[in-house]
């Protein structure tokens, strides 16, 4: 896959996304809760690629990772943090203006990708802690009330396909993105440009509902 090639797929998913409306961007089971292990293991496999504001920030995460050492870790950070997050939505943790924090946190990635810096792996970390803590509040929207099974299934669901979008994407990344050559620079900076513009788009959004 040329890099022109995945900015195409990228940004065509983004627009797609962006497109959408939010009630079916946020109900891969059509809006039910799961009542089985399958249904919720579906459904958490579903919520975060069909949540394209979920999708964006996962993507841009695998490639602010993978200019660092130790970058298979650093996506974990989020994975944890989304877990909490859902647990303490699961049960009963307010958290006022979760929507708007996941577009905040999408803007700020983009950002942060497009400068095409190295940040110092601790703060990514914690970027990803704090998103992740929002994400998962979010993303557990759709099993409140599910039984143990579909809840489990759900919760290790949306854990497993996170993690490896974004090491799917570090690894592309590193694979076409030598920081020595124009490509290598340019690709994180485009990027970085299409998960801002995505971010503005949602926060734009979330303001406006």
């Amino acid at each position: 896959m040329t890099t022109r090639l995945f900015l195409r797929c990228l940004s065509g998913a983004l627009l797609a996304g962006i497109a959408a409306t939010p009630a079916l961007a946020h109900h891969p089971m059509g809006g039910m809760t799961p009542t089985t292990f399958g249904q919720g293991l579906l459904s958490g496999l579903g919520h975060p690629v069909i949540g394209l504001d979920h999708l964006a920030f996962i993507v841009a995460a695998g490639v602010l990772s993978s200019r660092m050492a130790g970058w298979l870790l650093l996506p974990g950070a989020f994975v944890l943090a989304g877990l909490l997050g859902a647990v303490l939505h699961l049960n009963g943790m307010d958290l006022p203006g979760a929507e708007i924090g996941i577009a905040l946190s999408v803007l700020v990635l983009g950002i942060a990708v497009m400068t095409a810096r190295r940040f110092p792996p601790a703060v990514v970390a914690g970027l990803f802690a704090l998103a992740g803590l929002v994400h998962g509040y979010a993303l557990a929207e759709s099993i409140i009330g599910a039984e143990p099974a579909p809840l489990g299934a759900y919760l290790i669901g949306f854990s497993v396909v996170q993690y490896a979008i974004a090491v799917g994407a570090g690894a592309l990344a590193r694979r076409l993105g030598d920081p020595a050559s124009k490509t290598g620079q340019a690709l994180p900076r485009a990027v970085g440009a299409l998960v801002a513009l995505a971010g503005i788009v949602f926060l734009g959004s979330g303001l406006l509902a």
